[in-house]
């Protein structure tokens, strides 16, 4: 019951992304709502449905007055509000197409799979809704062992297609961060916390490259030129949210991102080092020559 629910609004506000600024008159929407669920829908059940929506997803969907045609204001572009909402949608509304279309789109879809994606995932998010904390078993790469931490957990982050839980780590007394696919166990405890005013995933993580907190780094301006082709790709998939364009000419864009540099921002630009140059800072640049000249020792001149 739930998830055909969940299906009914998600497709309620696909359907109003597609008609657009002009958005749908109530009749016509009732006609597509009949079409779709082969059951009657009325203006009643709509507006129950509208004020869902707007508590679960944050999402309006408005009444032009003068015309009497529903839309929603973000002009069909949600990402532009709420990264988690548009994440939420698509994923929710990929999921139910496959499911539903099983057969005729077997072997035409491919999706990565996220290792983490599936595990814990559920029980920190109901412990996030409650404020409770969590004590987790965990084992770091590169050893057998694994430690229990005791976490007030503050938030989930996904990067790089791996879950991350973000939190306060009471043996530790400090901020932490937790990859899920390595949490072998996790209980939710009878405890709560008060999570701090004004916490903010996206700020905490504002000038950090990855899902690394750069407690006492100084961030930085990073500025690199990129030739024509790999720039068009950085466009769409900027390296970083801080992302701007300074200037474009014939052999290529020049880009800067503010960061507090760390090795996974190195090998990103490495991998890119062919198609890209780091113009500054020089402490950016030398760490570059150094992994440059630490191939060299394996691979020959």
């Amino acid at each position: 019951m739930i998830q055909e629910l969940l299906q009914k609004y998600i497709w309620l506000v696909q359907t109003f992304i597609r008609a657009g600024e002009r958005g749908l008159s109530l009749e016509e929407l009732l006609d597509r709502w009949e079409y779709r669920w082969d059951s009657p829908y009325n203006r009643r059940s709509f507006n129950n449905h509208r004020q869902v929506i707007e508590e679960l997803f944050g999402i309006h969907i408005e009444c032009d007055r003068r015309s009497n045609r529903y839309f929603i204001a973000a002009g069909g572009d949600l990402s532009d509000g709420s990264g988690a909402t548009a994440w939420l949608i698509d994923t929710f509304t990929v999921n139910n197409l496959l499911s539903r279309s099983k057969d005729r789109l077997s072997g035409r879809v491919s999706v990565e799979e996220v290792p983490s994606g599936h595990r814990h995932l559920t029980d920190i998010m109901e412990a996030m809704e409650d404020n409770r904390i969590l004590t987790i078993s965990y084992g770091k790469y590169g050893s057998d062992s694994s430690s229990v931490f005791t976490v007030r957990p503050y938030a989930v982050k996904e990067a790089a297609r791996r879950w991350y839980l973000v939190g306060w780590c009471e043996e530790r007394e400090g901020l932490r961060v937790y990859g899920l696919d390595r949490v072998m166990d996790l209980k939710i405890t009878d405890r709560s916390f008060v999570l701090p005013k004004d916490f903010d995933v996206d700020s905490l993580f504002a000038t950090s490259y990855g899902v690394y907190l750069m407690e006492n780094a100084k961030a930085v301006e990073i500025v690199f030129k990129a030739e024509p082709i790999e720039a068009r790709f950085l466009a769409d998939l900027p390296l970083h949210p801080s992302q701007k364009a300074l200037r474009k000419d014939a052999d290529g864009t020049t880009f800067s991102i503010r960061v507090s540099p760390n090795r996974h921002l190195i090998m990103d630009l490495m991998a890119r080092s062919d198609r890209l140059e780091v113009l500054s800072p020089k402490e950016v640049r030398d760490s570059i020559r150094n992994e440059v000249d630490k191939m060299k020792k394996i691979y020959g001149d």
